[in-house]
């Protein structure tokens, strides 16, 4: 008999405990178009900042950074050389000006220079025109006062043309210095 009424208990505590839970339904609320202007602007007033942007102030940071770049980026234009050369030509030095101005005013903006070259020659011997011409580019920068830990270099050689025909026009192109700025490390 106890183990009767201790089933009877069991059964009726799992029924119980199964029992359906009322839904709650969320109230229709209504439309801006049914609410009354001053509703409107109190409910603007009331949302907080942090509600309405979820960066830290460090992502922030480099949120501006990062969009800062993107406009000084696009300001900045490559410069040509001649064929087999590496100076720094005259008509090219107000963009050297212009390049080291941004990395003068902004103290968390670096610049890496890419050297090309264009497909005749060697790929060692391009390597190494690329690597003079970034180079001199660099120096040339230094020269006007743009400190060295803010440039760094790289050779591309002939890999990343900008034009892919074998005409004078096209090499002319790929005979350039490209620059890529970027967030200086701190």
């Amino acid at each position: 008999m106890k183990k009767l009424f201790f089933a009877v208990i069991a059964v009726a505590v799992i029924i119980s405990g199964c029992a359906k839970k009322e839904i709650i339904k969320p109230v229709d609320q209504p439309t801006t178009e049914q609410k009354p202007a001053d509703n409107i602007q109190s409910e603007q007033k009331a949302v907080p900042v942090e509600k309405v942007t979820s960066l830290d102030p460090a992502e922030k940071d480099k949120a501006a950074l990062d969009s800062a770049i993107k406009v000084l980026q696009a300001r900045l234009k490559d410069i040509h050389f001649d064929f087999d050369k590496y100076m720094v030509r005259n008509e090219d030095k107000p963009i050297l000006k212009e390049v080291s101005d941004v990395l003068l005013r902004n103290k968390n903006v670096k610049v890496m220079i890419e050297g090309h070259c264009d497909e005749r020659g060697t790929n060692e011997y391009n390597l190494a025109l690329g690597d003079k011409r970034a180079n001199a580019v660099k120096e040339y920068l230094r020269s006007l006062g743009t400190p060295s830990g803010k440039i760094d270099t790289i050779s591309y050689g002939e890999e990343k043309p900008l034009c892919k025909e074998s005409t004078d026009e096209c090499w002319a192109k790929n005979r350039r210095a490209h620059f890529v700025l970027s967030g200086a490390r701190q």
